[in-house]
Parts: structure tokens; sequence; C-alpha cells
């Protein structure tokens, strides 16, 4: 089974690294997409998420990090890929993921697999990295640590 796992990862946080891990090793082949959203306005880059992501997911063979403009389900049906993986973390994602795998698998054949965060996952976002480090907080347990290094290189002056 090929799977993919999309997102924004702005930045990528260690729930998402899980998240990875754990679809790595029940995925054939994973493919990690970051979306590109030129509507949205970003913390990092494109450019620096995605590299980011390939460090991080180096020693997983089977994981392969990519990046998509548009639908996800034309992304996938490009890539013919039949699976989206989709991490949730309260009641309220899995009504929002339930949503959106009806409307992937009627518009493009798509299933999705939902994998629970972790227990010490279960609280993160990008959001609350973001927010955590326009505080002047330690982002450091939050991120991996490659990720927190080019987090305080974004916001040093």
């Amino acid at each position: 089974m090929i799977a993919l796992y999309p997102g924004s990862f702005d930045p990528p946080h260690l729930g998402h690294l899980d998240i990875i891990r754990r679809a790595a090793a029940i995925a054939e082949r994973l493919i990690v997409a970051v979306a590109v959203n030129p509507d949205k306005s970003l913390f990092l880059s494109i450019d620096q998420r995605v590299s980011l992501l390939r460090d991080l997911t180096a020693g997983l063979a089977n994981v392969e990090v990519d990046r998509y403009l548009g639908a996800t389900v034309a992304y996938a049906a490009r890539r013919r890929i039949g699976v989206l993986i989709r991490g949730v973390r309260s009641g309220q994602d899995l009504e929002q993921e339930r949503a959106l795998a009806i409307v992937n698998r009627t518009l493009g054949g798509l299933e999705t697999v939902l994998l629970p965060a972790a227990a010490e996952t279960v609280h993160l976002s990008g959001r609350l990295v973001r927010e955590a480090l326009a505080a002047g907080l330690p982002v450091d347990a939050l991120v991996p640590a490659p990720v927190a290094a080019a987090l305080r290189a974004r916001t040093s002056p």
C-alpha cells in the first residue's frame, strides 16, 4: 500500500514525526507531502519544511518527502495513491477528518486511515509551536532539534 500523509507541517513537530514513523511502519511506501498554499501566510518556507522533513525521515527507507500545489485528491491521483493518513488529537479533529474522508472518498476514491495522536504529543499543533515561539518560550520539547534550530534562526535578530 502506498500511503500519503499530507499537511502544511509549519513547523514539523514531534506529533507529525510520531505519525510519520507509525504510518511508515504500516505502509509499504509513505509519501509525506507538504502542501503549497500561496494564499496562506506561513512561518517557514516550503523549502525549509521539505528540507527539515527529509532530514527527519532520512532513516526511514520507505518514506519520501514531496511538495504539491492544489487539491490533495488531485495530487494523490497523479501519484496513484489510494490511502491518506491523518492524525487525530481530539473529538473535534475526528469530526473534521471524518467529513474530509467522505469528500476524499467521493471525489477521489481515496480511503483515509486515522491514527490517534500519542498521549505524549496529543497537545501539539503547528499553531501552538508558533505561539510559544512568539512568546519567547523555548520550543525544544515540542519539535525535533533541527526544527528548533531552524526556528531560532528564523526568529533571531
